[in-house]
């Protein structure tokens, strides 16, 4: 090797130590020229030897490629953490492989079905729990129904007992004796116990001896057969419809107890009063297309109404507006509003309502003689108000003031001039409990039996026409027959 590239080599190897490297020219023992060139090792105290120098060049390369596959398995680590990245964030895949995010969008799918069952599952399991508490209520009313006939039948037993053991009186026959009018008792067969039909005497009577003259200007006092006198008791609800949603949780429905053409006294009116914006009125022209569901016509009314205090009358129907005072008369066949005014100093939208609420603040009325409207003002602090109106104009012809307080009742009628309240709209055995005469001035506590059979009896109306009450109680619509009689 010549010299000058011997003296190279060993500026590599040592770097700033072959700056004292030393080279010297010699001839050898056979006369040849030989160079010589030492360099001082700048750690080594002594040279390594050859095998020594080779195997840690070997061990530099093994670290060196040992290196180079963690970079790699490094670089393939940090490719997988970005690919998974850009799963979770859904930006766009990198490499060609489209398994991860097919299996993450399958996962996401199964994850939405299963919550999409569990809801079904809880809104189906909530149906279950309201089926199973109306079972359970319609249950509880047949056991009560059962006691009840229970107790009738035990005591029909005893009657038949009793008059088993009494003497029995002959029947009569007809004679010149008999009263005119009147019909004899049927027979009683005392052996035949399972089904006989009981008839009582009926003796003609002149009314003058049992009926009392009204007042002046009372329902019934023009000399009229108006059918008029006091109520004495109220019958069991009998259900002709149930609301189908939760609109129908309370709400008014109405038969017109003076109808004029097109309608008759079997048209239906309906109006469902839960929520805000009210002015759907359902109209039926049959009974049966009313049980059914089916409206023969919707009207929509051009304001909004408020609560449970509707009423039908001569052809329009009669409302409080929405958040006002004011009663609106709207005529049905021409589908406009012919009257609207307020009732001076009336309360609304919860300053005096009935003691369940629902903003019956004003609630509109019909009996024999007219129309009517029940409220409160300020100035009766909180007690009844009761005024007759006018049909066409809505003025009030006459008002009177009780001694009621009306958010102590939870609602109210008017059957022949006379004022009648409830006296809870969720007790199953509540009474109507007060009565206020208009033709005398004057109030009287009662005790006749009213069922709220469904617990939140919402409103109640007296039709004259058919003489029942109507009440909406708890989604479901109900009549009740009345009696009333004279003193």
């Amino acid at each position: 090797m010549p010299a000058v590239q011997l003296l190279l080599l060993g500026c590599l190897l040592w770097g700033e130590g072959a700056r004292s490297a030393q080279l010297r020219k010699a001839d050898d023992q056979s006369g040849r020229c030989q160079y010589t060139f030492s360099v001082a090792s700048p750690a080594e105290a002594s040279c390594p030897e050859q095998g020594q120098a080779m195997s840690a060049i070997q061990d530099l390369r093994r670290d060196s490629s040992s290196q180079r596959a963690d970079l790699e398995r490094t670089k393939a680590r940090l490719g997988s953490l970005e690919g998974l990245l850009r799963q979770l964030t859904g930006a766009p895949a990198a490499g060609p492989s489209e398994g991860p995010p097919r299996e993450l969008d399958t996962l996401m799918r199964e994850r939405e079905q299963l919550e999409s069952q569990a809801r079904e599952l809880e809104t189906a399991y909530g149906h279950l729990l309201r089926d199973k508490e109306v079972l359970e209520e319609e249950r509880r009313r047949l056991g009560a129904e059962n006691e009840d006939l229970a107790r009738r039948l035990e005591s029909s037993s005893q009657e038949i007992e009793r008059l088993r053991r009494g003497p029995c009186p002959p029947a009569r026959s007809t004679s010149p004796d008999v009263p005119p009018g009147s019909r004899e008792v049927s027979g009683w067969n005392l052996e035949n116990v399972d089904f006989q039909e009981l008839k009582s005497e009926l003796t003609a009577v002149p009314a003058s001896r049992i009926l009392k003259e009204r007042p002046p200007g009372h329902p019934g006092s023009d000399g009229g057969d108006t059918g008029c006198g006091e109520l004495v008791w109220v019958g069991e609800p009998v259900t002709l419809r149930t609301a189908e949603t939760i609109t129908g949780k309370y709400g008014v429905w109405m038969r017109d107890p003076k109808p004029v053409y097109p309608y008759t006294q079997e048209t239906t009116w309906r109006i469902d009063t839960v929520g805000t914006g009210i002015r759907q009125v359902f109209e039926y022209s049959l009974p049966s297309q009313f049980s059914q569901g089916y409206p023969s016509k919707v009207h929509v009314l051009p304001r909004p109404l408020e609560s449970t205090g509707a009423v039908v009358y001569g052809g329009s129907l009669y409302f409080q507006g929405a958040e006002s005072r004011t009663v609106v008369r709207y005529e049905l066949s021409t589908e406009t509003v012919k009257a609207e005014k307020d009732i001076p100093g009336a309360g609304y939208h919860g300053q005096f309502p009935y003691s369940w609420g629902g903003y019956t603040d004003i609630d509109l009325a019909v009996d024999e003689s007219g129309l009517w409207v029940i409220y409160s003002t300020e100035e009766a602090k909180g007690a009844i108000v009761l005024s007759k109106l006018n049909p066409e104009s809505l003025e009030r012809e006459q008002t009177w003031e009780t001694n009621i307080r009306k958010q102590s009742v939870a609602n109210a009628f008017v059957i022949c001039g006379t004022l009648y309240t409830v006296s809870s709209y969720s007790s199953p055995d509540a009474t109507v409990n007060f009565a206020y005469d208009t033709g005398t001035g004057s109030s009287k506590a009662l005790a006749i039996p009213f069922k709220n059979r469904y617990k939140y009896s919402s409103m109640i109306d007296y039709n004259p026409l058919g003489k029942k009450l109507f009440a909406w109680d708890n989604f479901n619509m109900v009549t009740y027959d009345v009696r009333l009689a004279e003193v």
